[in-house]
């Protein structure tokens, strides 16, 4: 059952998420994943050697 997500039901999720995590926190997670696939598709295509400076 394939799911349908309209423009309504993708804003309420969205203020539900903000609600629960806040605007701040949202952007870490998304720098976090992103930088998590990027590792990702370097491990797969064996670029694995090359480091990634992380900054904090």
């Amino acid at each position: 059952m394939p799911f349908h997500l309209g423009a309504p039901e993708l804003i309420i999720l969205l203020v539900i998420v903000i609600g629960l995590f806040g605007v701040g926190r949202i952007g870490k997670v998304g720098g976090e994943l992103g930088r998590g696939i990027r590792e990702f598709r370097q491990g797969l295509s064996g670029g694995a050697e090359t480091k990634i400076e992380h900054k904090e």
